[in-house]
């Protein structure tokens, strides 16, 4: 019997007390879900979320019909680790993904402080998926996109998809994102077609060939925003135009060893935030055809922060937040968020959500609206905020933790992070310090208050050093061959 057989069993088993055991001749009536994951959207990239050059009006219409969280959080700065989180609702640091797949070697010498910290090459198959989850209660699932958790024997087929196009271990697209793109689950229609608009296309003949009997999950990871930074069609040209108008850009800003890009201001980019936008507006003008959005919730989200910080800048601004995709200040950790769902009443639609939500919510907030079981040890991490969709506020009793001890490309160096009742604690492990911000009245991180509040700044870091300890986390081992720079 196979993995999937038997896990279908088991979480048969789990719902016979509520539900009873299925037949072929009843079809199951439950929840549809479309999560759409967007590969390094920024927080600021959406018009939605106050982007004046960007234009997205298919979300910003989505948001207006259904909520808009300012306060999503990625459980890390770079995607591998973040995905898992959304698949299992565990956090990173528990499945023993912290970076992305396979990560930023450092390199042994007087430059790094410290060694490379290794961890999973792939989300392990007894890890159990929400997809698995599903699959067991009968419902059809279907992947498209970005995988980045394992090859082969750890692809999405091996987690719980009945359907994988496009999904492998690479982080982007193997030879860009015009055909032929070279990946092995989905074969290339003619030379240049642009994977972005392909991946819609095959959720969309997804959605019209379904088996109406069942519902079902259709999990959407574009690998866009991610570089290549490219011109997508149809849309670059507008943008290019608007550039000439914006005058001189400003410049950059410094960050440690790196610099943030200081206005958004990238027609290429801008041109990939419009195609996802335009994926998003199909798949919704699909559902509403079917008339499906009164059974469906849609989830739309991003892994981790815009690439904003690098060597020399990344494509996109985060402003007002701090810094980007592999730090852990703000603009590395915050995302969009986007939900639709039937609970969403008329008097509360176009709702702005304050209330945190972090990527390991997800698993358990999709099991409540389908109303099923979450198994014991499957998604203790995260809290649902099912509540929320129908107006109520989700008292939130957990620190938010982020664990992110490698170097990364960004700039980054070892680190972790805390956040309690809007403080927050950023540990920076190569210089042996840390910094502490008020997010309630600076939550663009400028005014560090380590200085103006020891004993605040010792504790949240001892509570940091506590979580760490309770979750196994592997800290960076120094590196003996470094040597600390001349003041």
């Amino acid at each position: 019997m196979t993995r999937i057989r038997c896990l279908t069993l088991v979480a048969l088993l789990l719902l016979l007390p509520c539900c009873g055991m299925l037949s072929a001749a009843q079809p199951l009536q439950a929840r549809n879900f479309v999560f759409v994951l967007i590969d390094d959207l920024g927080w600021a990239d959406l018009s939605a979320y106050g982007s004046t050059f960007h234009r997205t009006p298919h979300l910003d219409a989505l948001a207006a019909r259904g909520l808009r969280f300012t306060h999503a959080y990625a459980a890390c700065p770079v995607c591998s680790p973040t995905r898992a989180s959304i698949l299992t609702g565990r956090h990173p640091v528990r499945v023993q993904i912290t970076d992305w797949i396979p990560g930023d070697s450092a390199k042994a010498d007087r430059t790094h402080r410290f060694l490379h910290v290794q961890d999973r090459n792939e989300l392990p198959l007894e890890q159990l998926t929400v997809a698995e989850i599903l699959a067991g209660a009968g419902y059809q699932t279907f992947f498209a996109g970005k995988w980045h958790l394992g090859g082969d024997g750890y692809l999405p087929t091996n987690q719980g998809f009945e359907v994988n196009l496009g999904g492998g271990h690479y982080g982007q697209p193997p030879h860009g994102y015009f055909a032929p793109w070279q990946i092995p689950s989905l074969p290339e229609g003619v030379t240049g077609e642009y994977l972005t608009e392909r991946l819609t296309e095959e959720s969309v003949k997804f959605l019209q060939h379904r088996d109406r009997q069942r519902p079902f999950l259709l999990f959407l990871s574009h690998y866009d925003v991610h570089t290549p930074i490219h011109q997508a069609p149809g849309h670059f040209t507008d943008f290019a135009e608007r550039v000439a108008g914006l005058g001189a850009a400003p410049d950059a800003i410094p960050e440690l060893r790196g610099r943030s890009r200081a206005r958004q201001d990238n027609p290429q980019y801008a041109s990939m935030v419009a195609a996802i936008d335009e994926s998003l507006g199909t798949l919704v003008a699909e559902l509403e055809s079917q008339q499906l959005l009164s059974s469906t919730t849609i989830i739309f989200t991003s892994d981790n922060g815009g690439l904003c910080t690098l060597k020399n800048p990344g494509p996109t601004s985060n402003l007002p937040l701090r810094s980007g995709k592999g730090w852990l200040y703000e603009g590395g950790v915050r995302v969009p968020l986007i939900v639709w769902s039937p609970e969403i009443t008329a008097g509360h639609a176009g709702s702005v959500v304050s209330d945190p939500v972090l990527s390991t919510d997800y698993l358990p907030t999709m099991l409540q609206l389908a109303g099923l079981p979450q198994p014991v040890g499957v998604g203790e991490d995260g809290q649902s905020f099912a509540a929320t969709l129908s107006g109520k506020s989700v008292v939130q009793t957990r620190p938010l933790v982020w664990h992110y001890p490698h170097y990364h490309g960004s700039e980054w160096t070892p680190g972790a992070a805390y956040q309690r009742d809007g403080w927050k604690v950023i540990e920076f492990y190569e210089y042996g310090d840390a910094e502490l911000y008020d997010l309630s009245s600076d939550p663009g991180e400028r005014l560090n208050l380590a200085s103006q509040e020891p004993e605040r700044l010792a504790e949240l870091r001892q509570e940091l050093r506590d979580w760490q300890v309770r979750m196994q986390a592997v800290l960076p081992q120094p590196n003996p061959q470094w040597r600390a720079p001349r003041e």
